[in-house]
């Protein structure tokens, strides 16, 4: 039976591993082990994938790009972003989405945003977002604004987090910025592959992009993990199976042709190439691998 989570918790000492239930089927063996690891903490994925899609972005008030221009608070953002958290709507739901992983990605485990919105029906809705992975903690102070290395670790911090299910699912994320414990990589040895891009807008046309890591595919799907390397979908008249990609984020193929060698010990791709259809030689830095649990 499949388990969903609503809550967030943290065992917060080392705040590099994203995880959540999504049921115990799927990965009851290794529970042991992802207890061991300092640093897990739980985060429900969400429908972040309709949140971060161009139109979305494009509708919405409230946008990466509009965030970056204030202080990560409530005091400090505009009118027009304040008015999109607060819409009792669709659109509400997604602009308070896209805001919650923000603020997991950039702020510290120490640090919230709080606010509060009335739906249709008049009952006040009390949100407290906690950050988690610190990449800007100091945004609740100071805009971003055009620093495009923090706006491309926070992007693919946030693709890292797509579900195409809306599902919550137990991942390690490792970069340059976040090594990781014996005991993390022991409880997350499957590399599911990386993403990077920047949907901020300012100092680059936005994209977002992805790479599968070929033996680690199987087990992505088996946990309902398919952003990397693709959701799988049977046209039930002819049979025939198409790869569809999670949103705006394209998927340039297989990690091992697309980025550079991994890191010894923590095991991250150490950069990929930009866009592989305009350069083979253009890469960039700020990305993210995601590791998972071992099948039982």
């Amino acid at each position: 039976m499949e388990l969903s989570c609503a809550r967030l918790a943290a065992l917060l000492v080392v705040p590099l591993v994203t995880t959540a239930c999504i049921g115990a089927e799927l990965d009851a063996d290794p529970e042991a082990l992802l207890e061991e690891a300092e640093g897990a903490l739980e985060a429900d994925n969400g429908y972040l994938i309709n949140a971060l899609s161009q139109n979305a972005l494009s509708q919405n008030s409230l946008t990466l790009n509009a965030l970056s221009q204030n202080a990560l608070s409530q005091n400090a953002l505009s009118q027009n972003a304040l008015s999109a958290l607060r819409d009792p709507g669709t659109n509400g739901a997604m602009a308070r989405d896209l805001l919650r992983y923000t603020v997991s990605c950039a702020l510290r485990a120490d640090q919230t945003f709080s606010f509060s919105w009335i739906d249709s029906g008049g009952v006040s809705h009390p949100e407290v977002y906690r950050g988690e992975l610190g990449y800007a903690h100091w945004w609740t102070t100071t805009p971003i604004g055009p620093n495009t290395y923090v706006q491309r670790q926070i992007t693919a911090c946030l693709a890292a987090r797509i579900n195409w299910y809306g599902v919550s699912v137990r991942i390690s994320l490792r970069n340059n910025e976040m090594s990781s414990s014996a005991a993390e990589r022991t409880a997350f040895p499957v590399r599911e592959g990386a993403f990077w891009g920047n949907m901020f807008g300012t100092a680059e046309a936005p994209f977002l992009r992805a790479c599968y890591s070929p033996a680690g595919v199987t087990r992505a799907r088996q946990l309902q993990r398919d952003c990397a390397a693709g959701h799988l979908s049977v046209d039930p008249g002819s049979g025939a199976t198409t790869v569809q990609q999670c949103g705006p984020m394209v998927i340039v193929g297989s990690c091992d042709t697309i980025c550079n060698g991994t890191d010894t010990v923590n095991g991250f791709y150490r950069g990929c190439l930009r866009n592989p259809s305009v350069s083979p030689w253009e890469r960039m830095d700020e990305v993210i691998t995601t590791f998972l649990p071992p099948a039982p």
